[in-house]
This record gives structure tokens, C-alpha cells and sequence, in this order.
């Protein structure tokens, strides 16, 4: 049986509503599509960053550097994420990691490489800069910008940022107090000029990574060290060496957070620029808060009965004698001339910067 369809009439009224409606549909989606093409992947994108550190509990160091993250992700609507980790590479290497890409960021100790670049410890030579306040304005005047050209030369790394350590201390189990107290005293150093000091002084200076420093005073392996304040508090190296001394011997150290070419022109122009921001704001209160992060680390030392001893300048007068500190400057020239600089026009001009020639 053959069937007819008949085909029902559609009114004109409601055909032209039906294509305006179509109209409008295809607007809006074509609006829709506009708006994703227009936020492109490059903008929408996110960004993940390493960022290796050192143990260094109670320092300004540590403050400053777990407080990254939070910073740039609110500098960058989210757009970076900065994962900060101590156990990423081991301390010595947190510069050599930058330059061979295995971490994106670290914040990495001047001091560990100061016997192969000497600029890099200027501020452990003694009688030099004693202070955060003639560090800055040493770092300031020059001495940021030349050790920026060294970190690219020889790590392959951009510098984002530059810190100070708190202030150093000499934790002792006997009391320090004369130069004749350091004969036959095996210290914990962490740099070459103080090595050179205490063994001109008849010590015996000991090299030693942080994790093995409180078991050595134990067992009597040292008998103190020379360490930050607020890392001396932080780890209670005081209730083993009870004696915590300024000698003014290297006693400040710096640090710079840097970053690895590769993974920082990953980044886009303005979100370079809002993560430079940060940086800019945590070297600013590296110096601005160090008496605040050294006063908070004597309080509590205080507050557990911890007494604490500066040389008065009568005793520092005879530590600056030739004797003492000539084999630290001699050891810093002849390394800068195998370096290939003259180290004696640098300490001259650091010399000039602070008033001091």
C-alpha cells in the first residue's frame, strides 16, 4: 500500500523566529569559541619550578626561602608553582646543580665556593666587613653586580636575589676568650680564611657537613664551631657547647637565590617581571630584617640560660695582628692570581667603599 506523506506547512511568522533564534544561537557560540581561542595557552598556562635549598633551620636564609612559593604564586595569580626541597641535591652541589639543570632554582651559599672563586668569600676575610650594614653597602657599590657576571661565567646562573646569614658565633664546650684559649682546639669552619685564622692560632680546623656536627660534639670529635646564631639556636648546638663567643672572625656569610637560564626564559616577559618583583621585596628584607632574625635567635638562647661573650677590642686588637690574619690574606691573593684577577686592587677597593684605607 502505498502511503502520502503530506508536508505541513510551516507559518512564515514562526520560520523567521526559528532563524533568528538560529541567528542568535550561532552568535553566541561563535562568542564563546572567540573568547577561548582569545585566551591562549600561553596565558592560561602553568609553570612548575624545583627549588633546592640547604638545611638551615631558625635563619633568615630558611625564612625567607620557604616563603617563595606563597609569594610568587600570589605575585603570579597562580600561574607559577615553586616547589622548595632540602633534599633535591646535597649542599655542596646547590650551585653545580643550577648549571647542569637539575634543579630550575636554588639559593646557594657564597662560602661553599670561595676556594675556587675568592670574590665569592670576601666577607671571611678578617677584619674586613664586619657588619650587614658594610656587607650591603660593599654588595651595593659593586660587588652585587661583579659576583652576578661570576655566577653566569662559571655556574650558568641568573642571580634573582642576595641574602646574609645571621651573624656568626663561635659555640664552644670550654670558653674562648683569649687567643691562647684556641691552641690545640678542634673548630668547625666553613671557609677557607677561617681555616687559615685558626690554624695561625694553633687550632685545628675541621671540615664538617651540618648533619654530622652535633654527633662530633658528642662524641668530642670538635670541640665547637663556628656557625650562624640562629642556626646555633635552631639546631641547640648550646647545650653541648655552652659557650657562644663573637669573634668577629668571618662573621657574616651571603647567599643569592638563582636561577637556571633554561628554566627562567621558560617564563613569559610579565610573569619574569612579577616573579623579579618577589625578589626584589625578599633581598630587601634579607638586610632590613637581620637584626630581627639575630635578636629572636639570642632571646631564646638567653631564655635557656645561654650567656653570651664579645672579644672586647683590646683582645681583637692582637687577633689582627700579621701573624694571625696574614696567612688568610696571603692564601685569598694567591688564589685570586691563579683565578686571574688582582686581589690585592679588589680588597683595596672594598677598602676604599667602606672608609677604611
Amino acid at each position: 500500500m502505498k502511503r502520502t506523506y503530506q508536508q505541513t506547512a510551516v507559518p512564515q511568522s514562526l520560520s523567521n523566529a526559528c532563524k533568528q533564534n538560529l541567528v542568535r544561537t550561532f552568535a553566541y557560540a561563535a562568542l564563546c569559541t572567540g573568547i577561548l581561542f582569545a585566551a591562549s595557552p600561553a596565558s592560561a598556562q602553568e609553570y612548575d619550578l624545583t627549588m633546592s635549598v640547604i638545611v638551615s633551620p631558625g635563619d633568615g636564609y630558611s625564612i625567607l626561602t620557604q616563603s617563595v612559593p606563597e609569594r610568587v604564586q600570589k605575585a603570579t595569580n597562580g600561574k607559577v608553582k615553586v616547589t622548595v626541597s632540602d633534599s633535591l641535591v646535597p649542599p655542596a652541589q646547590i650551585a653545580t646543580a643550577i648549571r647542569e639543570g637539575r634543579v630550575d632554582m636554588s639559593a646557594a651559599l657564597h662560602t661553599y665556593l670561595a676556594a675556587d672563586e675568592p670574590r665569592m668569600g670576601i666577607f671571611n676575610l678578617p677584619g674586613l666587613i664586619n657588619n650587614v650594614e658594610e656587607y650591603k653597602k660593599v654588595g651595593d657599590a659593586f660587588w652585587f653586580e661583579d659576583t652576578k657576571k661570576i655566577w653566569k661565567e662559571k655556574w650558568d646562573a641568573i642571580v634573582l636575589a642576595n641574602g646574609v646569614w645571621c651573624t656568626q658565633q663561635l659555640f664552644s664546650k670550654e670558653p674562648i676568650k683569649t687567643l691562647a684559649d684556641f691552641k690545640g682546639k678542634r673548630l668547625r669552619v666553613h671557609n677557607p680564611q677561617t681555616a687559615e685564622v685558626v690554624n695561625a692560632l694553633g687550632g685545628k680546623p675541621v671540615a664538617l657537613p651540618v648533619p654530622e656536627i652535633y654527633p662530633a660534639l658528642e662524641r668530642g670529635v670538635i670541640d665547637g664551631l663556628f656557625t650562624s646564631t640562629c642556626v646555633g639556636n635552631a639546631l641547640e648546638y648550646w647545650r653541648l657547647a655552652k659557650n657562644v663567643q663573637n669573634w668577629s672572625l668571618g662573621p657574616l656569610n651571603g647567599w643569592a637565590i638563582l636561577a637556571n637560564p633554561e628554566s627562567w626564559n621558560k617564563l613569559p616577559p610579565d610573569i619574569q617581571k612579577q616573579v623579579a618583583g618577589v625578589m626584589d621585596q625578599i633581598q630587601e628584607e634579607a638586610f632590613s630584617r637581620h637584626a630581627e632574625f639575630v635578636g629572636n635567635a639570642v632571646k631564646k638562647m638567653e631564655s635557656e640560660g645561654v650567656a653570651f661573650w664579645v672579644a672586647p677590642d683590646s683582645e681583637r686588637a692582637k687577633l689582627m695582628q700579621p701573624q694571625y690574619i696574614g696567612p688568610a690574606y696571603d692564601a685569598w691573593y694567591k688564589r685570586a692570581q691563579e683565578v686571574g684577577f688582582d686581589g690585592k686592587a679588589y680588597i683595596e677597593k672594598v677598602r676604599s667603599v667602606l672608609g677604611k684605607q
